[in-house]
C-alpha cells in the first residue's frame, strides 16, 4: 500500500498500547499471505533474542535485538510484527508451529481479522 490502511494502522497502534498478543489478523504481502497473531515490537524483539541467544550458531546475532530500540509511542508502527505465524503454502501452513515474521505495513495490499487455519472436513 503506498498509503497505509488506516484501520490496519489503528489495529497496530492497538497492539502496542495494549501490549497485547491476542490480536489475529490475516495479511497479503508480494509473495506471501501471512496469518497470525500479532504481537508488540518489543515482546517481538525480545522473543527473538530468546530463541537467538538459545542457539549456539545464532548466539551472537541475538545482541541485534536485545539493543534496537523499542516500539515509540509517540510515532506510527511502521511494521506488524507475528509471532505463531504461518506462512500459507497451498493447503499447508509453514511451520506447522508457527514462526515469528515481521511484515512492512506499507506492503500489505489485503487483510483480515483472523487466523485462517485449514481442515480436512
Amino acid at each position: 500500500m503506498s498509503h497505509p490502511d488506516d484501520l490496519l494502522l489503528g489495529i497496530a497502534e492497538a497492539v502496542e498500547a495494549q501490549h497485547s498478543s491476542r490480536m489475529s489478523l490475516t495479511v497479503v504481502v508480494p509473495g506471501a499471505v501471512i496469518t497470525g497473531r500479532l504481537a508488540p515490537e518489543d515482546m517481538w524483539k525480545e522473543r527473538v533474542a530468546e530463541v537467538l541467544r538459545d542457539s549456539e550458531d545464532l548466539q551472537p546475532f541475538a545482541g541485534v535485538f536485545a539493543r534496537s530500540g523499542g516500539g515509540s509511542t509517540d510515532r506510527r508502527p511502521t511494521h506488524l510484527h507475528f509471532h505463531l505465524a504461518r506462512i500459507l503454502q497451498g493447503s499447508f501452513g509453514i511451520p506447522d508451529t508457527g514462526g515469528m515474521y515481521r511484515v512492512a505495513i506499507q506492503d500489505v495490499s489485503a487483510w483480515t481479522i483472523g487466523d485462517i487455519g485449514y481442515s480436512d472436513q
